[in-house]
């Protein structure tokens, strides 16, 4: 059958089962959305307030659920202003398409008005990008773009389309979707090494990331530990993997992991990687990093193996079928006695604040406990997001949704959004700072459009945090720009948005205001006052070990 390329566009979508996109409209995307009117019973779009909250909706759609995100936009700073969502999902391996439309063929390379290479652009934060300029590349493109997100280690792919094409008719043939290219295979021999290693191992910790969560290898991962008594601690992108109560949970580990987390590694006599890449956040001193163990790396990646840290042994493959090849190789045994050392590791450490009246500790806490284990929460960047890290009782996979690789401030409520829209049915919490929240406060339009219960909770201390941390501690007290001392009543501006806005600077008064929030059919705002002196703890900074680690 004959069809417009904006009709293709959106036939390629059903293919692969794609029924929710978010963007923005413009000009060269006009016949795109004119498509996109047809098809409104098949394909539900939500408009944002910016595309880069677009792109991070899509991310967090992605996030939640498991499928690719799928996010539009026009030429120009419509595509520019994709850049940072882009990368977001690149840094953090989210399946996701960002599909943007330029202007025609022939006014390439004029400098014509909203005119951009988005493919020149993106090339170094997708993992392939398409510039399509003929209308019978269109659905190949389309195809292989959802094809390439999803096999091995997943992430972003961009497809630039001319104006033209959108407008021009061709034969479309529908196609189920793409297979995806079979994982790397991996040799029995090394699966056969490495559980020999395990099995004579006397004080063994497995060190997880995201690879887990994209891989579904939970159910796989937790079989492990207990058949081989291992304690386990995880990257900020795989929280929830374990349940927070599980003893063998040490927690986070790095920069703002804890002491069990740290401590555990540093004395370990072997180190299971899995689906991680030993970040500088991880490993801060790669030379120093699990120096007294043998290291370990399951990664569907080649390029991450020895990348940042030196291993012994390694194995290229997906983490969940890594480890069902592994567990039957694996001998069921007892680490008793340094299960007891671990355990005697696990203090919690907590300064208090002298005089403090609202605690990070005590927001989370009432927060969690007034929720479900089903809840989401989605964080920006920077002391709230390792608080929430740290003290959120995490239960399951694709329910902490943070920006991890990038760090990307502003990221949040665009994230809350996506993953509110996928998960009707769940509660999702925002929790952010003043100085993020600043950076995509306007998305407040959209939750309101769309009623979207989402609860946002900001942790006011009226500084950049994390930034003025580390100026107390490493820069003699140099508070450069990092006092911000803003006057924004949020309760106000909540109210000129169309949402619920409170103020809270007691406990008792957070207790009250979010019990509220609960109930209410639609985005509320709970603004925290807390002291700008609280700290993100532990800390180990740049280039130390646990040696150097600061508790108070």
């Amino acid at each position: 059958m004959k069809l417009t390329g904006s009709q293709i566009v959106m036939e390629v979508l059903l293919e692969q089962g794609v029924d929710t996109v978010f963007g923005y409209p413009g000009g060269t995307a006009l016949n795109v959305y004119d498509s996109l009117y047809d098809y409104s019973k098949k394909i539900t779009h939500y408009i944002t307030a910016h595309e880069q909250g677009a792109a991070h909706a899509a991310d967090g759609y992605a996030r939640s659920t498991g499928k690719t995100g799928v996010v539009f936009s026009t030429s120009g700073p419509g595509a520019t202003n994709l850049v940072t969502g882009i990368a977001t999902a690149y840094m953090d391996s989210v399946p996701l398409i960002a599909i943007t439309c330029n202007v025609s063929d022939n006014m390439i390379g004029r400098d014509s008005f909203q005119e951009v290479s988005i493919t020149g652009v993106t090339l170094p934060i997708t993992k392939h990008n398409y510039f399509v300029n003929r209308i019978d590349d269109l659905a190949d493109a389309l195809r292989n773009a959802f094809r390439i997100a999803n096999e091995g280690r997943k992430g972003p792919v961009l497809v630039d389309i001319t104006k033209d094409v959108t407008a021009m008719k061709y034969d479309f043939e529908p196609r189920t979707p793409l297979p995806l290219s079979p994982n790397p295979k991996f040799n029995e021999k090394d699966i056969e090494e490495i559980a020999d290693i395990i099995n004579i191992s006397k004080r063994p910790v497995v060190y997880f990331g995201g690879g887990v969560v994209s891989s579904g290898a939970q159910d796989e991962l937790l079989e492990l530990l207990n058949k081989a008594d291992i304690p386990a601690t995880y990257t900020m992108m795989a929280a929830g993997v374990i349940d927070y109560e599980n003893p063998k949970n040490l927690g986070l580990i790095g920069m703002h992991g804890t002491v069990a987390a740290n401590k555990t590694v540093d004395e370990a006599d072997l180190v299971i990687a899995l689906g991680t890449r030993f970040s500088d956040r991880v490993a801060l001193n790669p030379n120093r990093f699990a120096h007294k163990a043998a290291i370990i790396q399951v990664d569907i990646d080649a390029s991450e193996i020895n990348k940042n840290v030196n291993i012994n042994y390694s194995v290229i493959g997906d983490v969940r079928e890594v480890l069902k090849a592994l567990l039957p190789h694996v001998k069921a045994t007892k680490h008793t006695e340094w299960i007891d050392q671990v355990t005697a590791y696990q203090k919690t450490v907590r300064v208090d604040m002298p005089g403090a009246k609202l605690r990070p500790k005590e927001i989370i806490d009432t927060i969690c406990d007034n929720t479900d284990k089903e809840t989401i929460y989605c964080t920006d960047v920077g002391q709230h997001q390792m608080w929430a890290a740290q003290y959120v009782k995490h239960h399951n996979m694709h329910r902490f949704i943070t920006s991890g690789g990038l760090g990307t401030m502003g990221f949040g409520y665009g994230a809350a959004i996506g993953a509110q829209i996928a998960n009707p049915d769940k509660r999702v919490i925002h929790i952010t700072g003043d100085g993020s929240f600043h950076m995509n406060m306007n998305e407040a339009c959209t939750a309101v459009t769309y009623n979207l219960p989402i609860i946002t909770v900001i942790f006011d201390n009226r500084v950049l945090g994390m930034v003025y941390q580390w100026q107390t501690v490493f820069y003699n007290k140099h508070y450069s720009q990092t006092i911000l001392n803003r006057k924004t009543d949020y309760a106000k501006v909540a109210e000129g948005f169309g949402l619920k806005g409170y103020d809270c600077s007691t406990l008792e008064e957070f207790e009250a205001a979010f019990k509220e929030a609960l109930t209410i059919n639609g985005p509320v705002w709970i603004n925290c006052h807390i002291d700008k002196e609280e700290r993100v703890l532990p800390m180990i900074p740049n280039g130390g070990t646990i040696d150097n680690m600061i508790v108070d």
